[in-house]
């Protein structure tokens, strides 16, 4: 059997384990499922932060991207980074306090049942497709490990049934658990990939030489360019500050306190995540420059002695595994909660809504699955779906520092008008009058929030 496979299996087995062992403490309500009982330390709050940051889009991703402009493809995951930090610093300890299990909790507070309904819906299609994409990476890194065993499909198949499992066992808990594991890997397996690879390939004069001329491929800003770093940044502080998986996260925190702090020194400790997987993807193009860009990361690794190989590669696929359980946790909160407890069934009890929400994972994984058959760039496509969040930012920093200028009806058609601008932007190149759609976005979104609230009847019941 390959040491590949071994491992693979061996990791496998110790994420099930630890759900397992996670499922005693998420049983008894929907709380101690969805939100660890509200009982997380702040290392947890790190390294679930750092787990849900750190996914496909943060290493093959980013590593796909650098194949083709360099080491300023990093700038993705430093923009995470910057986006959990200033959640650290100015709103993880607000959202702690407002004890809610939902970002669309706090919209109702202070807006009407259609921005309840139509954020539900919004966030969940975001997750979606985030969770579709750790599908796409955990697909090529299987294939990458064992091509004999795994397609590109199968592979996909294989890590769907491990998050949906894991996720399904023991919700927030075991997700906070193994990202303990999964941290571990992911850093020491990237970083010994990076120092031997570098080791073959002799000095940075070496690897120059190996690349075509005419891309800046050691500039950290030049070949993504400013604009676009700085749309990466705004939309991943916008993303940090309004997206239910991450917001749950803060959530789960014992206190407000702890929240905060995990938030910071996730954020600073998954800073150098990025550059490195960046620098593989060079390398990649240096050894194989004809490999598809997805498989850029992965075939690297493969020419690896076979146990660090294995392990390298079990880590890549750890940070999908962390991302996805996160996700598919929340997609499946935001339906129980704000859905079926809500409209369909306000008399459920606390194991009923817990038996919803373990079976919307289950829904939200396979539905999933088939969206990852059809989307074919994986930072291309998660930059579109994360700048509907800048809606949600908008609404709930009113109703978290302006309490009194919130409009009822201001919620949805905000919600509306973002995801009305997503749309035209992605089919319509009249409208494109911005490098990048989160500062049209944004624009759009302020101008809705403002204008509806002072022409709505509803102003002034809200701010009473």
């Amino acid at each position: 059997m390959p040491v590949s496979l071994v491992i693979l299996i061996l990791y496998i087995a110790a994420l099930f384990g630890i759900s397992w062992y996670a499922k005693k403490r998420s049983e008894g309500n929907n709380e101690n499922y969805a939100l660890a009982g509200r009982k997380l330390s702040a290392p947890l709050i790190c390294v679930t932060i750092i787990g849900l940051a750190v996914g496909g889009a943060s290493t093959i991703g980013v590593s796909e991207h650098a194949f083709r402009v360099g080491l300023s493809a990093g700038w993705y995951t430093i923009a995470w980074a910057l986006g959990a930090i200033v959640m650290g610093l100015f709103m993880a300890k607000k959202y702690r306090e407002q004890n809610i299990t939902t970002i669309t909790e706090l919209i109702e507070r202070h807006h009407g049942t259609g921005a309840v309904i139509l954020g539900v819906l919004c966030q969940i299609v975001i997750q979606l497709v985030i969770i579709s994409l750790q599908y796409i990476a955990g697909g090529s890194i299987l294939h990458a490990i064992l091509p004999d065993i795994f397609d590109f499909q199968s592979g996909m198949i294989v890590s769907a049934i491990t998050f949906i499992g894991i996720t399904f066992i023991g919700g927030m808990w075991s997700a906070s658990l193994s990202n303990v594991l999964n941290i571990i890997l992911i850093y020491v397996g990237i970083l010994i990939a990076t120092v031997i690879q570098f080791n073959k390939i002799g000095s940075m004069d070496n690897l120059a030489a190996a690349l075509p001329a005419n891309v800046p491929w050691f500039s950290f800003i030049d070949g993504v360019g400013p604009v676009t770093i700085a749309s990466w940044c705004l939309t991943l502080i916008t993303v940090n500050l309004s997206l239910q998986s991450i917001l749950q996260i803060s959530l789960g925190a014992k206190d407000a306190e702890t929240a905060k702090k995990g938030f910071v020194w996730g954020g600073i400790i998954m800073l150098p995540v990025g550059v490195l997987a960046a620098f593989l993807g060079i390398v990649a193009k240096a050894m194989f420059p004809e490999v598809k860009a997805a498989l850029a990361l992965p075939q690297v690794i493969v020419g690896l002695q076979p146990l660090v190989a294995g392990i390298t590669l079990a880590a890549l696929w750890a940070a999908d595994v962390s991302t996805a359980c996160n996700l598919l946790l929340s997609a499946g909160t935001l339906f129980s909660s704000d859905i079926y407890k809500r409209f369909i069934n306000p008399a459920c009890d606390d194991k009923k809504q817990l038996m919803v929400t373990r079976l919307c994972v289950m829904i939200s994984g396979i539905l999933t699955l088939g969206l990852a058959m059809t989307v074919s760039s994986i930072l291309g496509t998660i930059m579109i779906g994360l700048a509907l969040t800048a809606a949600f930012t908008m609404i709930v920093f009113v109703a978290l520092f302006f309490p009194r200028y919130t409009s009822k009806a201001a919620g949805f058609w905000t919600l509306l008008a973002g995801l009305v601008t997503i749309i035209l932007y992605k089919f319509c190149p009249a409208v494109r009058i911005f490098p990048n759609v989160i500062y049209l976005e944004w624009i759009v979104c302020i101008v809705a929030y403002i204008v509806v609230a002072m022409i709505s009847p509803a102003k002034k019941e809200s701010t009473k």
